[in-house]
């Protein structure tokens, strides 16, 4: 008798089980993106000086005296030496190119032709004005190769801030606009991911892809246009990108 009242007791209870189930939980996800562009302050100059002579000493001595004059024009004209860094260095052997007739040893014992030097030093500029003057410098005191050039900001923390800000207020509006045509409102947040993109611009892949570091943001006008002053500098303006995606509770 006392096990069948309790299992009455428990068909007894089913039907108020329902009541206490909790409400599905209604939910709108949306993105929001936002763009600024700003003026660059900062430009990375990644430049090279080859040499080639059938002697390692003095294909290497031609190299250095032309680095040592690259170096020398930019302290002359203020550039900080924390801003100059070498970026890039190699030195290859040039041999014939048909030895077939020759045996291995023989071909292990060949002198080579000549040898090439080759090094890149990077360049942050933060006289952005002076880019065209300090370029023209550089390319009469030893430099023979521009492998690359970026503009850029160096407030990009404060600018990808100014983004994401821009980015979620897009994502509130869209989920006001959203949940009204619903007939419902927007509630708290309840989960949020941040993105940054801008692309990239580069004038050049530099040797073995030096000076690829220096990459940052995406310069949208840098062609080489001459302004009333002669100059052949069009800095243009940088892109910051920022995109949220945003789930909103539904109420």
């Amino acid at each position: 008798m006392k096990y069948r009242l309790l299992f009455v007791l428990a068909l007894a209870a089913l039907p108020a089980l329902p009541a206490f189930a909790q409400k599905p939980n209604r939910s709108i996800s949306v993105s929001g993106a936002a763009e600024i562009k700003v003026a660059p302050d900062e430009v990375l100059l990644n430049v090279g000086v080859e040499s080639r002579h059938p002697r390692l000493e003095e294909a290497k001595r031609q190299n250095d005296e032309s680095i040592a004059s690259a170096l020398a024009f930019l302290k002359r004209n203020g550039v900080p030496d924390k801003d100059v860094q070498t970026d890039f260095i190699t030195i290859e052997p040039e041999y014939e190119r048909d030895d077939s007739s020759r045996s291995a040893l023989e071909r292990s014992r060949v002198v080579p032709l000549l040898y090439t030097v080759r090094k890149s030093i990077g360049i942050r500029l933060t006289r952005v004005g002076d880019f065209d003057t300090l370029l023209s410098g550089l390319l009469g005191n030893g430099v023979q190769y521009i492998h690359g050039i970026e503009f850029r900001t160096s407030q990009l923390r404060k600018h990808r801030d100014a983004a994401r800000a821009l980015a979620i207020r897009a994502a509130k509006e869209k989920a006001d606009a959203l949940t009204s045509e619903l007939g419902v409102r927007r509630g708290e947040a309840q989960t949020i991911s941040e993105s940054y993109s801008g692309g990239w611009w580069r004038s050049g892949a530099g040797w073995g892809g030096g000076g690829g570091q220096l990459m940052q943001n995406v310069v949208q006008n840098a062609g080489g246009t001459s302004g009333d002053d002669g100059a052949t500098l069009a800095v243009g303006q940088i892109s910051v990108n920022a995109s949220v995606d945003v789930t909103f509770a539904i109420e």
